[in-house]
């Protein structure tokens, strides 16, 4: 077991004398060392599953770490081992102790959109019916909540009118749960610490079970979660815990990064370990890295190393505006997949907001380039797209099913599902589409009065909406399509606030104005497309787009940097390496760009082999180009590690000519070329 660790991860696996910190690096092998303590606690200490306790933070880490533990230990000495969420720990506890909790056996667990809803049912019944103070109120309870402030101490601390509804609500919230014999997620964590404190004798029969606890990512716990650690570890201090203060990304969630550095205050005789090797990137890479986060304050210092050799030099690639950008991504990605046969599944773009990911979505798309989407929904699986590329289907092919009974009654047109029920069982009975059927004479056997006149004369306007797409410029007709059913005032009744039906109707305009870029980028050409070929460019065809964040298949993945966290992959892009962008203007504006320094770490650290970042010399805010600042990170990477590209010359044709020869070497079937 021990030959495949490096001295320090030895160290830390053997180590078992009193607290241990294991500051671990990105990529420096965290998840070995805790898998092979596990094990070694059991196999050299004696100690039984059923007395040790490893905690992190997502299902997928706690999947990971159970899968990793049970090859290394199993049979009778591993039963009853915990590995789990500090949320299912927390269940558990409640679930054993509910009796005293006040609680009744099948308690329920509220999720986000349930709490919501109850705190909007809440404050209606306060005369108040703001979306925005809703969610506002809701961070502030979990927010309390993790701070382990009760709705007495919310109440007491209250300096305005405001405090003091706030703090009402939540008292009001917390009885309601507790009538509902339901709790929330913060609760999971909340009660159990409560309980303890309350019940001494609880927390004695908690820690004679749990005789080691080790905790992952512990940089990422909340004040709730590191309490509830103290108390269970007491003053046996059989404690591992296991973080790195620059990977601390969530404090928008609670996280306290400070809290390893309190570790040192409450366990005195904490001894500290360094995993520094790492087992992922170049050396180029981690010096990068390295230099970049030398620019926080550390309680801990630490730099990565590897054995990989020095590797490419990180580029850095300026484009002229953020379509350029997108395109060069596109096309670099595709250029190296056919070059050096590439698999797509080994490259990564990373962004700091999900708004980037739309037009690099056309472009990958129009390079015919499969992809994934984490850590945000795809811009084509929002609902309001959705709604949009069903109307745009229709005109396209009005024999599309599918899309006929997506908007037929989208917004509402008083079609309903008996109307639609008859309706396709005529279309069936006839062989034909629900559009086809709608004009048949016959159909008046199955549906007539209101129905029937609802039916057709929504089909009647598609008709003519399609029949004027073909014969005029079908840009400002598609614009009137969501102008005649008035789509905004759709959205703005069914978004929970009106930035959010905003946000989601610029979306939809979005979505036409690529539909215009297209019909106008080969214009006069030979190569000149049509509105049908436009739409059908932008169609998802392939249904596994939606599957699992564990999809293998060959994509490229998209992520945001938030979402990357954990993740590796041999080739990755970061974009929109500008001010106010990352980092974020938020950030700035409240000086904290020292998360935002670690989250451009957590980034460079993804990358394996290759790493290029990219930014925009003028970008479209608010329908107005700006010109960009370059983010200060970049001038925080070590000169002469790194290759600029663009500058001034970055020229639009260059790119879209390398984007067309790669695709057409693509489409062309130069697969003896490439097998060679």
């Amino acid at each position: 077991m021990a030959a495949k660790l490096n001295p320090k991860q030895r160290e830390a696996v053997e180590f078992v004398g009193g607290p241990l910190l294991v500051l671990a690096g990105a990529g420096s092998g965290k998840t070995s060392v805790i898998t092979r303590k596990i094990a070694y606690l059991i196999k050299q200490c004696g100690l039984k599953g059923r007395n040790i306790a490893a905690v992190t933070f997502t299902n997928k880490a706690s999947r990971e770490m159970k899968e990793r533990v049970g090859q290394l230990v199993s049979g009778p000495d591993a039963r009853g081992l915990t590995v789990s969420t500090f949320h299912n720990l927390g269940l558990n506890i409640i679930r054993s102790e509910h009796k005293v909790l006040g609680y009744k056996a099948g308690f329920s667990i509220f999720d986000s959109e349930d709490a919501k809803a109850l705190i909007r049912d809440l404050m209606l019944k306060e005369g108040d019916e703001n979306s925005d103070r809703i969610n506002l109120i809701q961070m502030q309870i979990s927010s309390w909540k993790n701070d382990m402030l009760t709705p007495e101490h919310a109440k007491s601390k209250a300096k305005t009118p405001d405090d003091e509804l706030m703090a009402h609500v939540y008292a009001t919230y917390n009885r309601y749960l507790k009538a509902y014999n339901a709790l929330d997620f913060d609760d999971l964590i909340l009660l159990p610490v409560l309980l303890y404190q309350k019940h001494p004798e609880i927390l004695s029969k908690w820690r004679q079970k749990i005789r080691y606890l080790l905790v992952d990512e512990y940089q990422d716990t909340n004040l709730a979660q590191y309490e509830l650690v103290k108390l269970l570890v007491g003053d046996r201090e059989a404690l591992t815990v296991v973080g790195d203060d620059d990977q601390s990304i969530y404090a928008w969630r609670g996280a306290r990064p400070e809290n390893l550095a309190r570790l040192e205050q409450d366990f005195p005789t904490i001894k500290l370990i360094k995993l520094e090797q790492n087992y992922r990137s170049t050396s180029l890479i981690l010096n990068a890295a390295n230099q970049v986060i030398a620019n926080n304050p550390h309680k801990f210092e630490k730099a990565l190393w590897s054995d990989f050799g020095n590797g490419e030099k990180i580029r850095v690639i300026r484009c002229r505006h953020e379509d350029a950008e997108a395109e060069q991504v596109a096309a670099e990605i595709l250029d190296m997949k056919l070059k050096y046969n590439i698999p797509f599944k080994d490259f990564s773009v990373l962004y700091r907001g999900n708004h980037q990911s739309r037009l690099l979505e056309i472009k990958l798309q129009a390079f015919q380039v499969p992809y994934q989407m984490s850590g945000g929904s795809s811009f084509f699986s929002k609902n309001e797209i959705k709604d949009a590329m069903a109307y745009l289907r229709l005109i396209a092919n009005p024999d599309d099913d599918a899309a006929f009974l997506r908007v037929v009654n989208v917004p509402r047109r008083e079609i309903g599902p008996s109307t639609l029920e008859k309706l396709g069982t005529y279309a069936t009975e006839r062989d034909t589409s629900l559009y086809d059927a709608s004009q048949e004479l016959g159909l008046e056997q199955a549906l007539n009065g209101k129905p029937l006149e609802r039916v057709r004369r929504f089909c009647d306007w598609l008709k003519r909406i399609t029949d004027r797409c073909y014969q005029e410029d079908p840009v400002p007709v598609l614009k009137q399509l969501f102008t005649d059913i008035e789509y905004d005032q759709w959205l703005y009744q069914n978004a929970n606030t009106p930035k959010q039906a905003e946000r989601r109707m610029e979306n939809v305009w979005y979505l036409i104005d690529s539909v215009k870029n297209m019909l106008e980028k080969d214009k006069g050409t030979a190569d000149e497309i049509g509105i049908e070929e436009a739409i059908s460019k932008l169609m998802l065809r392939d249904m596994l787009e939606q599957q699992e964040e564990d999809d293998d298949s060959d994509k490229v993945h998209l992520l945001t940097l938030h979402a990357s966290k954990g993740l590796e992959f041999p080739h990755v892009f970061i974009m929109g390496l500008e001010e106010e962008l990352l980092p974020h203007r938020n950030s700035i504006e409240e000086d904290n760009i020292e998360e935002e320094r670690r989250l451009m770490y957590v980034g460079i650290t993804r990358a394996k082999r290759t790493l290029a970042l990219t930014y925009a010399a003028t970008r479209k805010q608010y329908g107005e180009k700006i010109e960009t600042i370059p983010s200060r990170f970049l001038d925080e990477l070590p000169e002469d590690d790194l290759i600029w590209e663009g500058g001034e010359k970055q020229d639009k044709e260059r790119v879209q000519e390398k984007g067309n020869k790669t695709l057409s070497a693509l489409l062309g079937g130069l697969k003896d070329d490439l097998s060679e």
